[in-house]
Parts: structure tokens; sequence; C-alpha cells
């Protein structure tokens, strides 16, 4: 069987709905389930003889296991015939994704939640998983259309190889098509297009524009001979890098981002295009890291 699906759990709506999301992916990618619950000791005097390290003999484990034991339901709710696995243990919660996501094919989590995963979208939390995980991230947001392409954010990058590939294989698993694309013309993530913009004055903007389409198409070539099954929708945008992915992001199912790139994406970090795809989305968002 291939790396699990690990995803984080702490009993909240936003929580089962990632439960949810990703006991479909497991199902679609043919692997197993598990379902990760972590937590800080407990404010309380520790029993005498109890390991710090040990939930279960502080009776931690039968607390927390109403909250697991919805979870399966939740996900046997999607996927009946999932192999899925329990875990419970005691750690700051984004140390015990990033420790998961070395032996997981995908981490998923909710964009709101309770206790120790609620700080999983306040500040950088979020964008400091995304940015380190072993694998790719997935943050369940929206109530996106089924029926919705994929859409991949393209940037060029040899370190966003990675996501296309990503987001060309769940087009594949969904059945649907693939909305890439690629948006240019970005400074300061500003398109100001008058007479004064810097790049009317100082380049030829057709002989650029003819650059960034070749940039997106070269991209995306090798990938749709290897899938040739997935209809492409080709986007080359001369606009606002963050706002218009994420209008973008209304008219798909999933969101598909590399974690760094250049061209049209560059010094734009997790901090930037991704953070706010992360936060303001239509739809869930995959963060997938190039390789190191």
């Amino acid at each position: 069987m291939t790396k699990p699906v690990v995803v984080g759990v702490d009993g909240s709506p936003s929580s089962m709905e990632a439960v949810e999301a990703a006991a479909r992916e497991a199902e679609r990618c043919g692997t197993g389930l598990r379902l990760v619950h972590a937590f800080g000791w407990p404010s309380g005097r520790v029993p005498p003889g109890v390991p710090p390290w040990n939930p279960a003999a502080a009776g931690v484990r039968e607390m927390v296991d109403g909250t697991l034991t919805r979870a399966e339901e939740r996900a046997r709710e999607v996927a009946p015939h999932l192999e899925i696995a329990r875990e419970v243990t005691v750690g700051e919660p984004l140390m015990v994704l990033e420790i998961e996501s070395r032996t997981a094919s995908l981490v998923v989590v909710g964009s709101r939640g309770l206790g120790a995963f609620g700080t999983l979208l306040l500040g950088s939390t979020a964008v400091h998983l995304a940015a380190h995980a072993r694998c790719p991230v997935l943050v369940v947001r929206g109530r996106p259309d089924p029926a919705a392409p994929v859409l991949l954010a393209v940037d060029g990058s040899p370190a966003g190889e990675r996501a296309v590939e990503f987001a060309f294989a769940e087009a594949s698993l969904r059945g649907v098509g693939l909305l890439a694309v690629h948006v240019w013309n970005t400074w300061t993530d500003g398109a100001y297009q008058g007479p004064g913009d810097p790049l009317n004055v100082m380049v030829d903007l057709e002989h650029l524009r003819e650059a960034e389409q070749r940039l997106l198409d070269e991209t995306l070539e090798p990938w749709e001979k290897r899938w040739p099954h997935v209809a492409v929708d080709r986007r080359l945008v001369r606009a606002r890098v963050r706002s218009t992915l994420i209008e973008a992001s209304q008219e798909a199912q999933l969101v598909v981002v590399g974690a760094r790139g250049h061209g049209g994406f560059t010094g734009l970090l997790l901090g930037s295009v991704s953070q706010a795809l992360l936060h303001h989305a239509a739809c869930p968002v995959a963060v997938v890291r190039g390789e190191a």
C-alpha cells in the first residue's frame, strides 16, 4: 500500500470536514487513512508513576476516544471500505503533523478548529506547516462544486514541477479538467497598466507576453502527454497575482500552488500568495513543496 493520507482531528466541524475530504482522497488514491489527535499535557497533576509521554496510562486516550470514533464514523460514511488507523499523541500539533508528514502522501487539516488544532490557521502556523511538511498539505475550506475543475497556479519554476504533477494527478483522480493559470507582470503584486507603468516604458510588452505564454506551454506540455485524458484550460493573465487566483478559486474544486517560484511569483513565498489562498480561497488549497 502507498503512504497513507493523514488528517488532524480535534472534533470541530471544520475538522470533520477535513476528515471527509481526507477519506475521499485516500479512497481515490487506494491508500489508508490515519486519524491523528495531538494535545498538550493536561494542566492537572500527573498520576504517580505515569511517564509524561504515555497518554494511555493517564487515561487521556479514553478522553479523546469519542472524538476519534466520531471521526472514523464520518470517514466511513464517505468511504465504507477504507482502512483506517488512529493515533493519539502528546505533543505540539505542528510538530506532530510535521513528523507524520514524513511517512504520509498528504496531510489534511481544517481551516478552523478547537483545542490544539484550532490554531492551524492563526498567525503563521499553517504557513509553517505548508513550508516544512515533507508531503503536500491540504487545507479544507469552502463548499466547492465537485464537478468544477482543479485550479493550478503555474509559476514555471523547477520547484513548481511537483505542484504541476500533483494538480494533474488530482484532476485525473477526480475525473475533472484542469484550469492552469499563469499570472505575470507583477513587480509588487500590482498590475498598473497606465502610461506610467514601468513595463510599458522599459520593455516590449508583446515580446514579454509571448515569453510568458511559452513558459506556460512548456510547463504543461510534458504533463499533458502523461495525462492525455485530462482536459486543460490554459489562461495567461496580466493582473494581480493574489486577487486573480482567489477570484479563480470560485470556479474550482481545489487550488494547487507551489511553495515558492519565480516569474510572476518572484519573492512571493508562503507568506503572500499561498497564505492569501489559505485564508481567502473559495475552495480547498493544496500547497506542494518542490524537491529539497
